[in-house]
């Protein structure tokens, strides 16, 4: 591709996965998003909840004065609790409501465009019943959100079967729960992830043209999959040129066209496409970012 690939996207990093220290929102926090508002390649940042209300106002400042696009991640905020958004016990789906509804509430304090989460485990034998809890939940989260404002609300697809064994999803599924949620709500979407679609046992073209009129959000990261024995086996997120890794600049390559050719890059508004990529053992945070810049360059290049 010859045009610059800021024509065609928000180059953006989830900022609580490259410095997991900050995933519960505490330790460096403001001294770890001030690295990325002062690297001119990033047009947006993901943010997760900050517990110091100091450090939330200093980075609202600091993320408006970089002129940056500001989204928030609340997967974090299930993840590390245990809550289930799709829960078929009704004081643990509360919970999990209540949890992100504070999420939703930070978000709009820090000025975030969008707010992201995921769904949760679920049982074979009662998977309708947690996708009917998953669609109350969702619904109850995207009305809460547009009394607010008018923030983007999505559901990152994750795996269904190898780490964090999300309801959504497959393709299938995540096509039928979109549908189902947008019907009503205009401002929900899915975000798409490279490094899940190994996990999710599809081909790129298998998991992202099925539900193309349904992505508002694009992470590139990579996984390790072929044997439960490897080192960062599972949804780890480890940095391109991993061994073992699925995700390298072709694959990059490869997934970069098909957004093209659904149209969600484009040059009238460009969307956000954010590394999802975290350090594995004593890596250094900030090498493994600039791998993922390396590796979007070419990979653009090759487009």
């Amino acid at each position: 591709m010859q045009d610059s690939l800021v024509k065609y996207m928000k180059v953006g990093l989830v900022h609580f996965m490259a410095y997991p220290s900050t995933l519960k929102g505490e330790g460096p926090v403001v001294e770890t998003i001030k690295k990325v508002a002062l690297d001119e390649y990033f047009t947006a940042i993901e943010i997760t909840t900050i517990k110091d209300n100091e450090a939330r106002q200093k980075v609202k400042q600091m993320l408006e004065t970089a002129h940056m696009t500001v989204t928030y991640g609340a997967q974090p905020r299930l993840l590390t609790t245990g809550l289930n958004i799709n829960d078929l016990n009704e004081e643990g789906r509360q919970k999990a409501l209540a949890n992100l509804k504070e999420g939703i509430d930070e978000a709009y304090e820090v000025g975030a465009v969008a707010f992201a989460f995921l769904s949760g485990r679920y049982e074979e034998a009662t998977k309708e019943e947690s996708y009917q809890a998953l669609v109350k939940s969702t619904k109850e989260i995207c009305a809460y959100a547009k009394s607010k404002g008018g923030m983007r609300i999505s559901l990152e697809v994750f795996d269904y079967d190898v780490d964090k064994k999300s309801l959504i999803g497959p393709a299938d599924l995540a096509l039928r729960y979109a549908k189902e949620i947008q019907e009503e709500h205009d401002h929900f979407g899915l975000m798409v992830d490279l490094s899940h679609i190994p996990l999710i046992h599809e081909t790129i073209e298998e998991s992202l043209l099925p539900v193309k009129d349904y992505i508002v959000h694009a992470h590139i990261g990579n996984c390790v999959v072929k044997s439960p024995d490897l080192p960062a086996y599972g949804d780890v997120h480890p940095r391109f040129g991993f061994p073992n890794g699925e995700n390298d600049v072709q694959e990059v390559v490869d997934y970069l066209k098909v957004l093209l050719d659904i149209g969600y890059l484009n040059t009238e508004n460009p969307p956000i496409v954010s590394f999802e990529i975290k350090p594995f053992g004593d890596e250094d945070a900030d090498i493994v970012i600039a791998n993922a810049k390396r590796t979007l360059n070419e990979a653009w290049a090759r487009v």
